[in-house]
């Protein structure tokens, strides 16, 4: 992995009139927009044939910000619409943006069944176990216990894995890390846009606005802190299980790896076997 310096990242990538960017201090989502730009900058990747697709958010707006071809859609329909861009034209890298409660709530059908079709799509899922734009409600990953502001006395809903859904339904890349590890994040998202199919990648941010303050976390570097002392990598959890032990640690990691054929790819030997 090459070390740019983060001027060239801006320089190169951002469009820099809408300069300084709306994200909350502390926030973690620019740290993902940074991460998936230095992929694509080691990768070499066309950024005039790539498309960035998202749904409504805070991170939705990361299109925005890039000097790119992008589509701001509606909530939840962020893989919806881009299955349509890939499928009008399958030449494209098509990269999607999106957050807890967009992928796994309003969202939570096109993600299932995206994965399902094996669509040529990677998603890089930014959770902040919040609704951090719209007021800071309970959202589809929000821990047990957890406060929002429609669970002022603490989350009694179970959450859902996101990845770990990714992977029960056949996504053939999975992996989740958070903004505490960078280095990992990159090279997941370099593994993911050169991944044929579905590629998925979880990454747990920090919201000090609203999850933090609600849950009294501190600072960004505790709730980076937090980060750190509360996941444990998947390697180490398979272990654990094997020994017979238990955690309620986060798991991170990658949790697929696989070749699958895409959607696109069947479509074409479907439609020549016909003729």
């Amino acid at each position: 992995m090459s070390f740019i310096s983060n001027s060239l990242i801006i320089e190169k990538y951002l469009r820099k009139d809408m300069l300084p960017t709306i994200f909350c201090t502390g926030c973690g989502i620019g740290s993902v927009m940074n991460f998936t730009l230095r992929a694509i900058h080691d990768l070499n990747i066309d950024i005039n044939k790539t498309v960035f697709v998202s749904g409504i958010g805070c991170s939705s707006r990361i299109p925005g910000y890039i000097y790119s071809d992008g589509l701001h859609s509606l909530h939840g329909r962020a893989i919806a619409y881009a299955t349509g861009v890939k499928l009008a034209n399958p030449e494209l890298k098509v990269v999607v943006f999106t957050g807890d409660g967009d992928c796994g709530a309003i969202g939570g059908n096109h993600f299932l069944h995206a994965i399902r079709r094996n669509i040529d799509l990677t998603v890089i899922s930014i959770n902040n176990f919040i609704y951090g734009m719209t007021g800071g409600q309970v959202a589809p990953t929000t821990p047990l216990k957890s406060k929002t502001t429609t669970t002022p006395y603490g989350n009694i809903e179970y959450p859902i894995d996101l990845s770990m859904m990714a992977k029960v339904i056949g996504a053939p890349y999975v992996a989740r890390w958070t903004t505490a590890h960078p280095i990992q994040c990159i090279s997941s998202i370099k593994k993911a846009l050169q991944k044929k199919g579905f590629s998925f990648v979880e990454i747990l941010s920090p919201c000090p606005t609203s999850y933090g303050r609600l849950n009294k976390m501190g600072t960004t570097l505790d709730m980076t802190k937090h980060f750190k002392e509360s996941t444990i990598n998947i390697k180490l959890y398979e272990k654990m299980l094997a020994e017979g032990k238990t955690t309620d640690k986060m798991v991170i990691g990658e949790f697929v790896d696989i070749e699958k054929e895409d959607f696109n790819t069947k479509y074409k030997k479907f439609y020549s076997d016909l003729k």
